[in-house]
C-alpha cells in the first residue's frame, strides 16, 4: 500500500477557518479532523473544532475539543474563555467560572471575558458578583451595550431598580434598541410604579417587534398598574393567541377578569395555567383568593394547602390559608396559621393584624392580651398595618385609632390625592349613600327607613352599591327607595369616583369607613365636593379627604376633634339612624331554648366583642342570681367552647351559657323580648343590637367607653329617654345589672317606660332624624359653595344650626 501523502497543514488550516468564517461548518470539520489525523498536538485545529461544535449545539464534543487545545496549551487566555463558554451552555457554573478566572489571570483586559464571566455569576444567582464582573468589562469597553443591559437585569435582581434603569438607559442611548432592551426598561419602570413610562416603553418595544408574547404579557402588568384592566385582558389575549400555552399570560388574564369581578372566566384561566404548570405557586395564590371572593372558602383553602407543599415556607401561602380557615370560622386553626407567619416572618405586613381578628373571634383571651400589648407597640413604634376595624376591638385609644388608619391608608394606596374640591349649583343636593353592605346587613336595614324618607323637593338620593345583589328583600327595597342606583362592585376606585364627578354628586356619604368590603381608595379620589364618614365605621377613618362625621355629643364629644381628620357634626339626639321594623309575637322560650324561668341575661353582640373583663363581670352576675342564664348569639365550635371553658373556670356550669340558634332577621326580632335585660360589651358596645334590642321593648345595660365604639349604646339609651341605663365604670354596671335581676318590679317599671318611649323617644323618630341629617347636608353644602373648608358644627333639635359646636356631654 502506498504511504498516504503528507498535507500542507497550514493550508489545509487556512482552507478550513475560511469555510468556518463562510458558515460552511459541514465542510470545515473534516479538514480540522484531518489536520489532527496529521498532527495530534495541533493546538489551533483542535481549538477551532471545539468553537464549530459549540455553534452547532454540540457541546460535549466541543468540551472535549477545546480540552485536547488546553493540554496543548494550557494558558491559551482565548482558549480558557471559550472552553468557560461551553461549560456554561452545558450548566457547569463552577467549572466554567473557573475557566474565565483562568483565562483572566492570563489577561485581565479582554472585555467580553468579564462580561462572560458576569452572565455565569448571574446564572449562580450571584448578582453582586456579577454587577462586579460586568463594571470590569465596562472600565476597558464602556460602550459595551451588552454589558450595560446584562449589568442592568442583576442589578433588577437586587432589587436596585433605580440604578438598573439607569444603566438600561445608558445602553439604549448608545444605539441597544432591541426588544430586549425596551422590554426590560419596561419592567424596572414597572417596578418603580411608573407605570405610564412602562407602558410607553413596552409600545416601543413593539413597534420593534409586534409579535412579542413576553412584551404583550408585560404590558398587561402596566394597564393593571395604571388601574385599565380592560386593556390589560386584550393584551394578555395577545400573547395567548401567539402562544396559548404561556403561563405567566394565563396567570396575568386572570388577574385582569377578577379585578373586572369576572371571576368565573378568572378561575378558568388560572385552572389553565395551574394544568400546564402544576407547581406554579402564583397562580394557586391567585385562584384562591378568587374562590375566597366567591365564598368557597372550603376550596381556596385547598389551593393554599396545595401552594404549601410547593412553597413550603411560603409566608403568603400560610397567611392565605389563615385566612380562609377565618372565614370558615375556624378561628383556632387560622390562629395558628397566623402564628406560623409571624414566627418565621415577624416583619409580615398583615400577619398581626390577622391573627389579632382570629383571636378576638375565638375568645382566646390570653392571646388577645399578648397580642393587644403588642399591636399597640407596633403601631406606635414600627408603622405596622393593622386592620383599623380589629383595632377598635383592642383598644379605646382615638389617638392610636387615628395612626392606624393613616398607616392602613398608606398601605393601600387610598391615601387623599388633594383633587380639587369644588362645588356643584343644583336645586336639589345630590346625596350618594356609598355602602358594600346594601343588601341583608345590619347597615341597610338601617338606613332604609331613613332613605325613603330624604324630602325628595330638597335632595336627589343615590345608591352606589360596592357588594354584588344578593337577592334579599332589602337590597330590592333599597334599590326602590333610591332615585337612582348605582352598582359599582365592578368599577375599580377610580372609575367609580369617575362616575360620581360625572353624575355631579354634592356630598357622598360613606357607609364603610374601614369595614369588610369598603373602599376608601373611592373617596380618595374625590368623588364628590363634600364627603362624610356615617354610620358604618364608628371611628375616624384617618383620611383628609373625608371632611366630616356624622356623630353626636355623646360619642364623638369636641375634646376629641383633634383624634378626627374629618369635621365632627353633631347631631341633636343620637346620629344613629334606627330601624322600626315590625315586631312578630314572641316564640315561648322553650321554643328559643331558653328554661321556663329564671333571668335571662342576654348579649347578642358578635363574639369578637366579649372581653374578659366584661365576661368576668358576667360571670359574677350568674353566680349571684340563682336559676339565671346568659344567652348569646350563635359562633362556631371554637370559640363556644372557650367561652364555656371560661365559664367553668369562673365556677359557672357550662350549659348556663345558651347559644341562641341561627335565625333571620324576622324570628330575631320576635325572640328579642324574651331577654330581661341585654348586657353591653367594651370596648366595642353593640350598636344595631343595642337599637333593635330597645326597639323589642329590652333594656339595655351599658358602660360608657373612651372612644366612639364604645359610647354608641349611650347615645342610644339617651335618646330613648333611659340615661339611667349608662355607667361609666364596669363596677357600677355590675351592680345596676345586679339589682334590676333581683327587683322584678324595678325591671318590669323599665320595660314599662321603654314601651312608652317608643312612641315619643328620638331614637325611634325616624322622621326627626331625618330633618336633623337634612339640615346638616344643606349646611356642609353652604360650607362648600362658598369654598371654605369642612368646619365642624352643631344641629338644634329644631332642625336648626349652632355653631360653634355645643360643650361636650360629660361622664
Amino acid at each position: 500500500m502506498a504511504p498516504q501523502k503528507p498535507i500542507d497543514i497550514q493550508a489545509a488550516f487556512s482552507r478550513a477557518t475560511a469555510l468556518h468564517q463562510q458558515g460552511n461548518l459541514k465542510e470545515a470539520v473534516p479538514l480540522y479532523q484531518h489536520i489532527l489525523a496529521a498532527d495530534p498536538a495541533n493546538f489551533d485545529a483542535h481549538h477551532m473544532l471545539g468553537v464549530l461544535r459549540a455553534q452547532q449545539g454540540r457541546f460535549l464534543e466541543a468540551v472535549k475539543a477545546i480540552a485536547h487545545a488546553l493540554k496543548v496549551s494550557p494558558r491559551n487566555q482565548q482558549a480558557l474563555a471559550n472552553f468557560g463558554n461551553v461549560l456554561k451552555a452545558l450548566g457547569q457554573f463552577d467549572e466554567a467560572l473557573l475557566s474565565y478566572d483562568t483565562a483572566l489571570s492570563v489577561d485581565q483586559g479582554v472585555a467580553v471575558t468579564w462580561f462572560n464571566r458576569g452572565l455565569v455569576l448571574w446564572d449562580m444567582r450571584r448578582f453582586e458578583e456579577a454587577v462586579a464582573s460586568y463594571d470590569k468589562a465596562l472600565a476597558i469597553a464602556p460602550n459595551y451595550a451588552e454589558a450595560l443591559l446584562s449589568r442592568a437585569a442583576a442589578l433588577r435582581d437586587l432589587g436596585r431598580f433605580e440604578e438598573a434603569l439607569s444603566s438600561c438607559d445608558a445602553a439604549i442611548g448608545i444605539g441597544a434598541d432591541s426588544v430586549d432592551a425596551f422590554n426590560l426598561r419596561g419592567v424596572l419602570l414597572w417596578r418603580l410604579k411608573r407605570f405610564d413610562a412602562a407602558l410607553d416603553s413596552y409600545n416601543i418595544a413593539l413597534s420593534i417587534a409586534p409579535r412579542a408574547p413576553d412584551v404583550l404579557n408585560n404590558r398587561s402588568l402596566a394597564l393593571m398598574g395604571m388601574e385599565r384592566p380592560e386593556e390589560a385582558l386584550r393584551s394578555c389575549d395577545a400573547a395567548l393567541a401567539l402562544n396559548p400555552d404561556y403561563v405567566e399570560a394565563l396567570n396575568n388574564r386572570g388577574i385582569a377578569q377578577a379585578s373586572l369581578q369576572q371571576l368565573d372566566q378568572a378561575l378558568q384561566s388560572y385552572d389553565r395555567a395551574i394544568a400546564l404548570k402544576p407547581d406554579y405557586p402564583e397562580a394557586l395564590n391567585n385562584k384562591g383568593g378568587v374562590l375566597a371572593a366567591l365564598r368557597r372558602f372550603d376550596e381556596a383553602l385547598i389551593c393554599y394547602n396545595a401552594l404549601l407543599k410547593f412553597v413550603p415556607a411560603s409566608s403568603s401561602a400560610r397567611y392565605n390559608s389563615g385566612l380562609a380557615l377565618a372565614h370558615l370560622h375556624r378561628f383556632d386553626e387560622a390562629l395558628t396559621r397566623f402564628e406560623g407567619v409571624l414566627t418565621a416572618n415577624p416583619r409580615h405586613p398583615y400577619a398581626l393584624s390577622a391573627a389579632a381578628n382570629a383571636a378576638l373571634n375565638l375568645c382566646d383571651w390570653a392571646r388577645v392580651e399578648a397580642l393587644g400589648e403588642r399591636i399597640a407597640r407596633d403601631i406606635a413604634e414600627n408603622g405596622s398595618v393593622i386592620s383599623p376595624f380589629t383595632l377598635l376591638g383592642y383598644s379605646a385609644d382615638a389617638s392610636l385609632h387615628l395612626q392606624c388608619a393613616r398607616i392602613y391608608l398608606k398601605d393601600k394606596g387610598a391615601e387623599c390625592r388633594n383633587m380639587p374640591r369644588g362645588s356643584h349649583r343644583h336645586e336639589k343636593l345630590r346625596i350618594a349613600y356609598v355602602s358594600s353592605d346594601f343588601c341583608d346587613h345590619p347597615v341597610a336595614h338601617q338606613m332604609v327607613d331613613l332613605i325613603e324618607r330624604h324630602d325628595r323637593a330638597l335632595f336627589e338620593i343615590h345608591g352606589v352599591s360596592l357588594a354584588p345583589d344578593d337577592g334579599s328583600d332589602i337590597r330590592a327595597r333599597l334599590v326602590r327607595a333610591t332615585d337612582h342606583f348605582h352598582d359599582v362592585q365592578a368599577m375599580n376606585d377610580r372609575d367609580a369616583a369617575g362616575l360620581m364627578r360625572q353624575l355631579e354628586i354634592d356630598i357622598a356619604v360613606d357607609l364603610g369607613g374601614h369595614t369588610q368590603g369598603a373602599r376608601p381608595g373611592i373617596f380618595a379620589g374625590r368623588a364628590a365636593p363634600v364627603q362624610v364618614n356615617y354610620l358604618g365605621y364608628p371611628a375616624t377613618t384617618g383620611s383628609t379627604c373625608m371632611d366630616y362625621i356624622l356623630a353626636d355629643a355623646i360619642v364623638a364629644p369636641l375634646r376629641d376633634q383633634s383624634f378626627y381628620t374629618e369635621a365632627i357634626v353633631h347631631l341633636p339626639d343620637s346620629y344613629f339612624a334606627s330601624a322600626r321594623p315590625s315586631l312578630p309575637p314572641p316564640p315561648a322560650r322553650r321554643d328559643a331554648g331558653l328554661p321556663q324561668t329564671g333571668v335571662i341575661f342576654c348579649c347578642f353582640n358578635q363574639n369578637w366583642k366579649i372581653t374578659a373583663a366584661v365576661f368576668d363581670v358576667w360571670m359574677r352576675l350568674l353566680r349571684e342570681v340563682p336559676g339565671s342564664v346568659l344567652w348569646l348569639r350563635d359562633c362556631a365550635q371554637g370559640p363556644r367552647s372557650n367561652l364555656q371553658r371560661e365559664a367553668e373556670a369562673r365556677g359557672v356550669a357550662a350549659d348556663r351559657l345558651i347559644f341562641a340558634g341561627k335565625a333571620d332577621r324576622d324570628r330575631h326580632l320576635a325572640r328579642l323580648p324574651l331577654a330581661d335585660m341585654v348586657l353591653d360589651t367594651l370596648p366595642y358596645n353593640a350598636h344595631a343590637t343595642a337599637s333593635d334590642a330597645l326597639w323589642a321593648g329590652v333594656p339595655v345595660i351599658t358602660c360608657a367607653g373612651q372612644a366612639f365604639a364604645g359610647r354608641v349604646a349611650s347615645s342610644l339609651l339617651r335618646a330613648a329617654g333611659l340615661a339611667e341605663l349608662v355607667t361609666t365604670s364596669l363596677a357600677d354596671y355590675e351592680t345596676l345589672a345586679l339589682t334590676l335581676a333581683r327587683d322584678p318590679g324595678a325591671l318590669a317599671s323599665l320595660r314599662e317606660k321603654l314601651a312608652r318611649n317608643r312612641v315619643t323617644a328620638a331614637l325611634f323618630d325616624t322622621d326627626r332624624t331625618r330633618r336633623n341629617i337634612e339640615a346638616a347636608y344643606r349646611r356642609m353644602g353652604e360650607i362648600a359653595a362658598r369654598g371654605g373648608p369642612p368646619t365642624g358644627f352643631a344641629v338644634a333639635s329644631t332642625g336648626g344650626i349652632h355653631g360653634p359646636l355645643n360643650s361636650p356631654v360629660n361622664f
